[in-house]
C-alpha cells in the first residue's frame, strides 16, 4: 500500500486467513423487512462459516430469507493496518444426520453461557476484502 492508497483489495487467501483467525463477526440478515446485525462467535471449516444460535429472530429470518452477510475484521498494530472482510453467502440451520455430527465436533462455544442448541452454516458465495492504513494519530489515541 503505497501513501497515494487508501486501502487494498485483500487476496483471497488473505481474506480467508482473517477469518480463520478472528473468531468474532457480524451477521446481516433480513428481520421483518430490515436489515438487522447480529454478533456471532464463529469458526471456519472447509471454507464455510459455522456458528451456534438460539431460538429467535435470528435463526426464524434464516427460514424467509437465507441471502445473508458476515463481516469480521481485524487489528494489526504491527503493520498499522484494519482489515475487514465480507462474504455474502446462503445460511441454513443443520438438522441432523453426518453434517451435525461434524458440526458438534468443531470447537463452537458461546461466549455467554447461554443454550444454544441449533447449528448454521454460511455457504459462501462472494468473499471480498480490503486492508486500510492506521494513521499514526488514530495509533496513538489508542494508547490512551
Amino acid at each position: 500500500m503505497n501513501s497515494q492508497s487508501r486501502y487494498r483489495e485483500l487476496t483471497r487467501d488473505e481474506a480467508w486467513e482473517l477469518l480463520e483467525r478472528e473468531p468474532f463477526g457480524r451477521l446481516a440478515v433480513v428481520v421483518s423487512g430490515l436489515v438487522d446485525i447480529f454478533p456471532v462467535n464463529f469458526v471456519v471449516h472447509n471454507h464455510k462459516l459455522w456458528f451456534r444460535t438460539a431460538q429467535g429472530s435470528k435463526l426464524a429470518s434464516l427460514v424467509v430469507n437465507n441471502q445473508v452477510a458476515f463481516e469480521a475484521d481485524r487489528k494489526d498494530e504491527e503493520n498499522l493496518e484494519v482489515s475487514s472482510v465480507v462474504v455474502h453467502g446462503r445460511a441454513r440451520r443443520i438438522e441432523d444426520g453426518p453434517e451435525f455430527e461434524m458440526a458438534e465436533g468443531l470447537d463452537l462455544r458461546p461466549w455467554v453461557r447461554s443454550f444454544k442448541p441449533y447449528f448454521v452454516v454460511v455457504e459462501p458465495e462472494q468473499v471480498s476484502g480490503r486492508a486500510f492504513p492506521i494513521s499514526s494519530a488514530a495509533a496513538d489515541e489508542d494508547d490512551e
